[in-house]
């Protein structure tokens, strides 16, 4: 809803929403409620869910792909899945995990809680974080709907040249993909510009850098590695579309092109997306242990710089991937210690993870428990990467199920399991309701066990040989004893099965607890920062005031008093998050200025998979699709900063209210 009104006396009174408006074919979507509420809303919150149910849904669809994967390989001879058929599983699996599920569910806890971690009420440019969302949407539909045109892309999610140019796979699958990625980049990139001006230009009163919740500068840094990371990989996709639709010869060797161009541009993206993928996970596990520590995060300062110096290392280790592609050896010395030396400021965090714990009142809730996962799991990953720092073992293990069992421990053991323990820790805020806490202790622990089973034995068949592309594999070479690849081919196979079943609880959770349990308390978890400091789920504005910040970790100083002398802390709880809410409602602010619903950013965000279906099809849909785009753009600016009475029906009585609106964007 766009629209905020105030009786026109100058009585305090909270702010409230108008009732919900009907409208006309170009009238402006003014909806408080019902499904136009959600397809044109520019709310930070409600387009963060949005991030997160569609991420949900996808972060299913390639799970049932790693199925289909394991299960070709779990006995010798796998005839589940033809040899193209598994090639296009696994680069799916890949691309939808990494593109369509890790980066949209960080995305989703950034809408939704940085502006309320910052105090404001919205983000800098709410229309423009609307066409992100959109973008992200219509490329993850046009990315899949090359399973029912032909085949999805067949060339890995790292889609090395010159395989992936036309004489290797004729067929449109890796149009789609590289097409789609651009127009889900465009989502990424308008995203970040939004999220780094929000936390720049809109903290609340007293809140310095210092001051700002840990995952909020997390993001902070996310956004700044997306800013930089996403312009490479558009230029890669843009010489790889070119060469594929238009014969250009950017990586043709017959050309006399060289096709380690295509290696550098993709990993001088990939490796800070590893960072792009981790580092909200980390702020989410920052977060978590304090409060359930009962203690302020141990070493604020070291974790803030550590997180900022791994965005700033990250992007000089991107060629320990193509150590076996004939570097020189002074390139692989170089890019061997800057690969050590990047797991100097991820060991600072894990150190003041395991000191914050350090003689704290541990609550194990499951939020709880996922933190303490990724700490573990995420180690195990960051050691067997450190192996690649060495030239003769990385280039014993490229190529190998050792790299699989690396990488899923660092995303799945690493990114996944944060994501867990945000949706445990925020859902109450989110959706006012507990998740239960007996299924999500089946839920971690079935995760656990399901994760370790499956990655696991990657590291032992992947020593010992076995390549991460094959679709299947022979009796004949099988092996023997301990390191028999048809006995922990099994093991992996049944181990993510486990896993599966895992996941699908945390489903079963959400269905149930909102079946059964009631309204959440305002503030379960005894937490510390500003988003808990409102309703659960917090008002359309955020905030009746907008807070002054004094201290870090503002709402708990707000609970407790400190009556300790000699450097020794004393705390004594003072207020409750109930009382506190009273003091602000009681003393809303008079003025409360929301942006307005809008048409045009969905409109711009679905021209451009049309011009890239005309890309692949028919140049004709080009400028039919680039003319949908001009329209929005031009309806866009256009549009005025406020919604008129003509918007409404019945319009506004006259002079019964006062009408205030703000368009931020």
């Amino acid at each position: 809803m766009a629209l905020i009104e105030r009786p026109a006396s100058d009585t305090l009174t909270p702010a409230v929403a108008t009732p919900e408006s009907t409208y006309g074919a170009f009238r402006r979507p003014v909806h408080s409620t019902g499904w136009k509420s959600w397809l044109f809303t520019i709310d930070h919150k409600k387009l963060g869910i949005m991030y997160g149910v569609t991420a949900l849904f996808f972060f299913l669809v390639g799970g049932v792909e790693a199925l289909l994967i394991r299960a070709q390989l779990a006995g010798p001879d796998g005839t589940i899945l033809s040899a193209d058929k598994y090639n296009q599983m696994f680069t799916m699996h890949a691309t939808t995990m990494v593109f369509l599920f890790v980066m949209p569910m960080a995305a989703a806890f950034a809408n939704y809680f940085v502006p309320l971690q910052i105090g404001a009420r919205d983000v800098a440019f709410p229309r423009i974080n609307a066409f992100g969302y959109w973008c992200f949407l219509a490329g993850a539909i046009f990315i899949n709907t090359s399973w029912f045109l032909g085949g999805a892309a067949d060339g890995g999610w790292f889609m090395y040249a010159p395989n992936s140019s036309v004489p290797f796979s004729p067929t449109n699958g890796i149009d789609f993909w590289g097409l789609g990625l651009q127009i889900t980049g465009i989502a990424s990139l308008t995203g970040a510009i939004n999220l780094i001006v929000t936390v720049i230009n809109m903290r609340a009163p007293g809140m310095t850098l210092m001051k700002m919740p840990i995952f909020t500068w997390m993001i902070l840094v996310t956004q700044f590695l997306l800013l930089f990371a996403i312009p490479v990989i558009t230029v890669a996709l843009f010489l790889l579309m070119f060469q594929r639709s238009f014969d250009a010869t950017f990586f043709s060797v017959e050309a006399g092109a060289d096709p380690l161009l295509w290696q550098h541009l993709f990993w001088i993206f990939g490796h800070p997306e590893v960072y792009i993928l981790i580092l909200p996970s980390f702020g989410i596990v920052s977060e978590v242990l304090p409060v359930f520590s009962k203690k302020p995060l141990f070493g604020y300062p070291l974790v803030v710089f550590s997180g900022a110096a791994i965005g700033f290392v990250g992007w000089g280790v991107w060629a320990h991937h193509m150590f076996a592609s004939g570097l020189g050896p002074i390139s692989v010395a170089v890019f061997s210690v800057s690969t050590m030396a990047i797991a100097i400021p991820t060991g600072v965090k894990i150190v003041n993870w395991t000191m914050t714990m350090w003689g704290g009142k541990l609550r194990f809730t499951t939020a709880m428990l996922f933190a303490i996962g990724l700490i573990v799991q995420f180690t195990v990953g960051g050691l067997s990467g450190v192996t690649h720092a060495v030239a003769p073992s990385d280039t014993q293990q490229t190529d190998t199920y050792y790299i699989v069992a690396h990488f899923h421990y660092v995303l799945f053991g690493g990114a996944i399991l944060g994501i867990f323990a945000g949706l445990y820790y925020w859902w109450p805020k989110m959706f006012g309701k507990l998740l239960d806490e007996r299924w999500g202790k089946w839920n971690f622990w079935l995760m656990i066990i399901g994760m370790n089973l499956t990655f696991g034995p990657m590291h032992i068949i992947g020593l010992q040989g076995q390549p991460r592309r094959m679709y299947t594999w022979t009796e004949a070479r099988m092996g023997e004893g301990f390191f028999n690849l048809g006995f922990w081919n099994v093991v992996s196979s049944i181990g993510s099965f486990i896993l599966g079943i895992g996941v699908l609880l945390f489903f079963v959770n959400v269905f149930l607890s909102h079946r059964r349990h009631g309204p959440a308390p305002l503030d379960p978890w005894d937490a510390r920062a500003l988003e808990w400091m409102t309703a659960n789920p917090p008002k359309e504005h955020n905030f009746d005031r907008v807070p002054t910040v004094g201290h870090l970790d503002e709402f708990f100083h707000r609970k407790y008093e400190d009556r300790g002398d000699d450097g020794h802390h004393d705390f004594h709880k003072v207020a409750t998050a109930e009382e506190l809410m009273a003091i602000e409602e009681a003393n809303a602010d008079e003025h409360i200025h929301l942006p307005s619903p809008s048409y045009w950013p969905i409109v711009l965000a679905f021209g451009l998979p049309v011009m890239a279906y005309g890309v692949i099809y028919n140049l004709l849909l080009i400028p039919a699709g680039a003319a949908i785009v001009l329209l929005a753009m031009f309806g866009w600016s256009l549009e005025p900063h406020t919604a008129s009475e003509a918007d409404y029906d019945p319009p506004p009585p006259e002079g019964g209210a006062e009408l205030e609106v703000a368009n931020h964007g």
